[in-house]
C-alpha cells in the first residue's frame, strides 16, 4: 500500500463519503449529523479559522467535550493544512497554560462548559490567540470569542483543500502525562489512514452497516481511531457521549443507538460487570468489542463472552504509534495475551543488551510501523530515547511464546525484582481480580525489613463483598509461583489513575515512601 506524496485526510474522508451526503455520520446528546453536513460544517469551520487570520501549520487548541462539533473542528483544521492539538477535557488550568504556550496555539476551539478552566489558564500562562471558537456556550462569551454556530455561519465552505503532504504535520497529540510534563507528539496526515489501513478494516472488518461506540473519548489516539478514523473510512456511524463513561451512561447508549461494536478499557469493562444494572444480552446488537489501554485480564474477557455471546479482542496501541500494532483477532481470541502483530508492523523484544531475547523471555518491546510519529515538539532528548531509527520504543515488557502470542509483563519502570527474579505486577493483579470479591487490584514492589523487594498488593474490594489479607494471599500462592505472591496487601477504596484509566503505580510507590 503507498500514498500519494500530496495527501490530505480530511478531503480523504470527504472524497469516500460524498455519495452517503443524507447517511448519518455521528449521534450526539443534542441530534445527528449526516455526512454531507459533516463536510460542509468542516468545510466552514476551516473557512472561518482563515478568515481570523490562522495560517497552515499553525497549531489550534482543541478543548472540546465529544460531540458532533468534536469531528467537524478536527476535520475542518486538516483540510485547512491547520494542525489541531487535541487535548484532554479533565486537566487543570496549569496544564492548559502549558500546553497553548507549548504548542505556540494561535486558536483555540473549545465546548462552552470548559471556558472558564480555558480562560483561567489563559490568564495564568498569558498566552495570546487569534481567535477562540466557543461550542454551545453556557454564558455570555469572553471578548474577543465567536459562538461555534454564528463563526460557521458567516462564511462560505472553504472551496478547496490546502494542498498538504502525506508526511506533514496534521495533528498534535499529548501524552497523558503520568510522569512529568506532557509531550507534545507529533502526527502526520499519513498516520490515520495508516491506522485505517492496517487495524480498522482488516482487523476489526468494520462496514458502513456498523454503529460504533467508543468509551475513550477522541482526544486519546485509541478514541481517535475509534470513532473518527476507523468509521468513517468506511461509512460507518458513530455515538459520541460528552459525559464520562460510567456504566449507567455506557448501557444507556447501547440499549438506544444499539452499536454493533463498543471500545472500552479493562477498568471499565470490569466495572460494567460488577454492575447491578448489566443489560441482558437480548437488549444490546454488540458484535465484538475491543480493549486497549492496559492488558486485559483473560477472566473479564471470559465472563464478558459468556454474558453476552461477544468476544473482547485486546490489543495494545500507544500515542506514539497511534493505535493498535499487536491485537488479537475475532475469532482467534487467546485470552490472557494481546494478539499477534497486526500485519505492516514489525516487533522486536529486546534485552538489557538491546538483542532479541528467546520466546518465554520478557524483553522490551520495540515497533517498526508507519504510523509511528515524527518527534516530541521541542523534546530532542525523549524524541531520541522513543524514536530510533525506524524503531519505536514502547517503555512496556513482553513475553513472546512459541505460537507467536504476545503477552503483557508490564511497564519497564513497573516490573520487579523479586529474589532476582523479574515479577510481572499484571501478572499478579491480573490473579487477584479472578477472586470473586475483587474489583480492582495493582501491585507495586516494597522494601521488606532487610531492604528486599517484595510485592505489595493494593486491593479494590466489589460493594458489598468481602475478603481477608491472608485469603486473598493464599488465593495468588495457589495459582502462581510462591514468590509472586503478595507478601504485603492494603484494602483501599479506589486507585490512583490517569485520564485514561490507566493505573499510576507511581502514586502507590509515593505513597509508600511517605509511610
Amino acid at each position: 500500500m503507498t500514498l500519494p506524496t500530496r495527501f490530505n485526510f480530511a478531503e480523504h474522508l470527504f472524497a469516500l463519503n460524498r455519495g452517503r451526503a443524507e447517511r448519518t455520520a455521528y449521534i450526539d446528546d443534542r441530534g445527528t449529523l449526516g455526512y454531507g453536513q459533516l463536510e460542509d460544517r468542516a468545510r466552514r469551520l476551516a473557512a472561518a479559522l482563515k478568515a481570523a487570520g490562522v495560517r497552515r501549520e499553525e497549531r489550534v487548541l482543541l478543548l472540546m467535550l465529544d460531540g458532533n462539533d468534536w469531528p467537524v473542528s478536527f476535520l475542518g483544521c486538516l483540510y485547512a493544512g491547520i494542525v489541531p492539538v487535541a487535548v484532554n477535557t479533565l486537566l487543570t488550568p496549569d496544564d492548559y497554560a502549558y500546553m497553548l504556550e507549548h504548542s505556540r496555539a494561535q486558536a483555540v476551539l473549545v465546548s462552552g462548559a470548559l471556558l472558564p478552566t480555558l480562560q483561567e489558564a489563559m490568564a495564568r500562562g498569558g498566552h495570546e490567540v487569534q481567535a477562540m471558537l466557543v461550542s454551545q456556550p453556557t454564558a455570555a462569551l469572553p471578548d474577543g470569542a465567536q459562538e461555534f454556530e454564528a463563526a460557521l455561519a458567516a462564511v462560505q465552505p472553504l472551496a478547496s483543500p490546502v494542498t498538504t503532504a502525506s508526511d506533514d504535520p496534521g495533528f498534535w497529540l499529548y501524552s497523558s502525562g503520568s510522569t512529568g510534563k506532557p509531550k507534545g507528539t507529533v502526527h502526520t496526515h499519513a498516520n490515520l489512514w495508516w491506522t485505517a489501513e492496517l487495524f480498522g478494516k482488516p482487523v476489526l472488518a468494520l462496514t458502513e452497516d456498523d454503529v460504533c461506540f467508543s468509551a475513550a473519548k477522541m482526544y486519546f489516539a485509541y478514541g481517535l481511531g475509534n470513532a473518527l478514523t476507523f468509521p468513517l473510512s468506511v461509512g460507518a456511524t458513530v455515538v459520541l457521549m460528552a459525559e464520562r463513561p460510567t456504566p449507567d451512561a455506557t448501557f444507556r447508549r447501547w440499549v438506544e443507538h444499539k452499536p454493533t461494536v463498543f471500545f472500552g478499557a479493562p477498568t471499565g469493562f470490569a466495572g460494567m460487570l460488577a454492575s447491578p444494572k448489566l443489560p441482558a444480552r437480548e437488549a444490546v446488537a454488540l458484535r465484538m468489542c475491543s480493549s486497549a489501554g492496559e492488558a486485559l485480564p483473560g477472566e473479564i474477557a471470559q465472563r464478558f463472552k459468556t454474558h453476552f455471546g461477544c468476544e473482547i479482542i485486546d490489543g495494545i496501541g500507544s500515542t506514539e504509534m497511534l493505535h493498535v500494532f499487536i491485537s488479537n483477532r475475532p475469532g482467534d481470541v487467546r485470552y490472557g495475551t494481546t494478539g499477534k502483530p497486526v500485519d505492516g508492523y514489525e516487533i522486536e523484544l529486546r534485552g538489557e543488551d538491546g538483542r532479541p531475547v528467546a520466546d518465554g523471555e520478557v524483553g522490551d518491546l520495540y515497533i517498526r510501523g508507519p504510523s509511528s510519529a515524527l518527534m516530541y515538539w521541542t523534546n530532542r532528548e525523549k524524541s531520541r530515547d522513543t524514536f530510533q531509527g525506524g524503531w519505536t520504543k514502547s517503555g512496556d515488557k513482553y513475553t513472546r511464546d512459541a505460537d507467536g502470542y504476545y503477552t503483557y509483563a508490564g511497564r519497564s519502570d513497573d516490573m520487579l525484582k523479586v529474589s532476582g527474579i523479574y515479577v510481572s505486577p499484571f501478572e499478579v493483579e491480573s490473579t487477584l481480580m479472578q477472586h470473586p470479591s475483587v474489583l480492582e487490584a495493582a501491585v507495586i514492589g516494597k522494601e521488606d525489613a532487610e531492604g528486599l523487594t517484595k510485592t505489595k498488593a493494593f486491593v479494590v474490594l466489589k460493594d458489598g463483598a468481602t475478603a481477608t489479607e491472608e485469603e486473598l494471599k493464599a488465593f495468588v500462592k495457589e495459582r502462581l509461583a510462591p514468590y509472586k505472591y503478595p507478601r504485603f496487601l492494603e484494602f483501599v477504596s479506589e486507585l490512583p489513575k490517569t485520564a485514561t484509566g490507566k493505573i499510576q503505580r507511581f502514586r502507590l510507590r509515593e505513597k509508600e515512601k511517605q509511610a
